[in-house]
């Protein structure tokens, strides 16, 4: 024993202890990754095969993986979502997510999958693919916003409003979507009545202007009279389509005719039967000039263009329906054959 004790004290010794406990230390820890990592798949799986259903229109059960099949795939998928097949995409994605290894590709494609759902309107998986994104990437802006949408459309704004404050220490400006979900907040509401919802809605409109179409809008179906009291005449193109379908009865002809525009307007559109002065608004002006020469059947037909996806779309909007962007509807107007006319309208 004296010759075996002193060897603890030597200082190799304590070098080559401390190597063998690093290494497993190492060993380890590499261990635990390992497991953590698997278990962390074995949970996506898990995870994904809620989504799993007879919905999705093809079948990828038998269909064997090869790397190179990514890229192809992916634009498959994405041409699929683009022309509203979105049953065949979100098969596509789930079978994607669930066989290749790339950790980070995976989130990419949760996040597709995500929108996919949003699109298609399943919003209750969209939500479920959107708090599994943030879980494990929650500084992600995109997805912040996309989940705020989510909840919006189930008319939980609370929920969304809950979305706002991780976006502003990101550095977000949130100060427009604040007033649009309070905005969407006021209309949706059954319990407030017609006069707070009229106050809160001008109020609004003076701190944000930009929702001007869509306050004049729902305003003028709530309290015509009062409505008309807002109607700002040098702003009369962001809602020509709205006043052009609005019925007869509905018109405040003291405000009308003290503006060029407006008498312009519906005298092209048929109440007014005195001829107006120049609008400056070239359709307008066009059918007013045409009704002059006894031409009678000219009419508007209307698109709405978002202004940062450029898209068109044959109704208008709210939020854009392909890039989800708030105040960005663009009203875009062109002179037609009038068909025979009927008292409905979709606005």
């Amino acid at each position: 024993m004296e010759h075996i004790l002193p060897a603890y004290n030597d200082p190799l010794f304590s070098i080559l202890l401390i190597i063998i406990i690093s290494l497993i230390i190492a060993l380890a820890t590499y261990a635990w990754g390992i497991y953590k990592q698997q278990k962390e798949a074995g949970n996506l799986l898990k995870f994904l095969d809620k989504f799993d259903s007879s919905e999705c229109a093809l079948d990828t059960t038998d269909m064997p993986y090869e790397p190179h099949m990514f890229k192809p795939l992916t634009l498959l998928a994405k041409a699929f979502e683009n022309s509203g097949e979105y049953h065949k995409a979100i098969s596509i994605y789930l079978y994607l997510i669930k066989n290749i290894p790339d950790d980070l590709g995976k989130h990419e494609l949760m996040e597709r999958l995500g929108n996919t759902y949003l699109h298609a309107g399943f919003l209750e998986r969209a939500r479920s693919i959107y708090v599994e994104v943030l879980r494990k990437k929650p500084r992600n802006v995109q997805v912040l916003y996309e989940l705020g949408v989510v909840y919006e459309m189930m008319h939980k704004y609370e929920k969304a409003k809950e979305v706002i404050e991780p976006l502003e220490l990101l550095g977000e400006d949130t100060y427009a979507l604040k007033k649009f979900l309070e905005f969407s907040q006021i209309t949706s509401s059954k319990t407030t009545s017609t006069q707070e919802k009229m106050d809160k809605l001008e109020h609004i409109l003076k701190e944000e202007p930009a929702l001007y179409r869509q306050i004049v809008s729902v305003m003028l179906q709530l309290d015509t009279k009062r409505a008309w009291q807002i109607i700002d005449t040098d702003r009369i193109k962001e809602i020509l389509d709205i006043l052009w379908f609005l019925p007869n009865s509905q018109l405040d002809l003291d405000i009308i005719a003290s503006n060029t525009e407006l008498s312009t307007l519906y005298y092209a559109k048929g109440y007014l039967q005195e001829a107006a002065a120049k609008s400056g608004i070239f359709s307008l002006d066009m059918i007013a000039t045409a009704k002059q020469s006894g031409f009678e059947e000219a009419d508007l037909l209307f698109s709405y263009l978002c202004k940062k996806c450029k898209q068109s779309f044959p109704v208008s909007f709210k939020r854009c329906p392909n890039c989800m962007a708030i105040n960005s509807v663009e009203v875009e107007e062109k002179i037609a054959k009038s068909s025979p006319k009927t008292d409905y309208s979709l606005l």
